[in-house]
């Protein structure tokens, strides 16, 4: 298992456009969420200890937060020929088995992950209502095997700020993480540092 922390992306960059298939095979894009208060986009897989670690709480966290204006969207580019786990039959396994309330998208090109600048698994991209980066960090200081609890504390902080159309205050700690599994040639130059 390779570990890596997220890159990252200017704060104020606007959400870039995308188009991919969600678990039942429908395109969704960023143009389908016109309006809202606040769009995560999270960079994950099935695989990942890092996300299996979070996952529960994340979706919880999704579901809560949804009703205050936020909308969700995770996102994998994983290379399924490498780790068949993440394949889009088993995303739609395991989104059905953890009740998933949000798009779940496969990012068969790798496209999507490269112009976010995604690095890892999960990696997180909190946008306001006007479509620009306000967060871009860790859930929390929790990983496998630290024995910190699961609070999602850090990306809870955004959340309000975004939501409450403030500025998110304090520092942004990258997320940390499996590597996104690029095909072998598509290693995007961030990546490469």
């Amino acid at each position: 298992m390779s570990v890596i922390s997220s890159k990252y992306l200017a704060l104020g960059t606007k959400a870039f456009g995308f188009c991919l298939p969600d678990i039942h095979n429908e395109l969704v894009s960023l143009s389908d969420f016109k309006t809202f208060n606040a769009l995560l986009i999270v960079f994950m897989c099935n695989h990942c200890p890092y996300v299996k670690h979070i996952i529960r709480p994340l979706r919880d966290m999704i579901a809560e937060y949804r009703d205050k204006g936020l909308t969700a969207i995770a996102v994998n580019a994983n290379d399924v020929s490498t780790y068949p786990d993440d394949s889009p039959a088993h995303m739609r396994e395991w989104a059905r088995e953890l009740d998933f309330t949000f798009p779940y998208l496969y990012d068969e090109s790798q496209e999507t992950a490269k112009i976010y600048g995604a690095a890892c698994t999960p990696d997180f991209f909190l946008f306001n209502k006007e479509q620009k980066l306000a967060y871009q960090g860790q859930f929390d200081s929790s990983r496998p095997g630290n024995s910190i609890p699961v609070t999602g504390h850090d990306l809870r902080r955004a959340l309000d700020a975004v939501l409450e159309g403030r500025r998110v205050r304090g520092e942004q700690r990258p997320s940390m993480g499996c590597s996104i599994k690029w095909k072998p040639g598509n290693e995007p130059d961030y990546y490469l540092l």
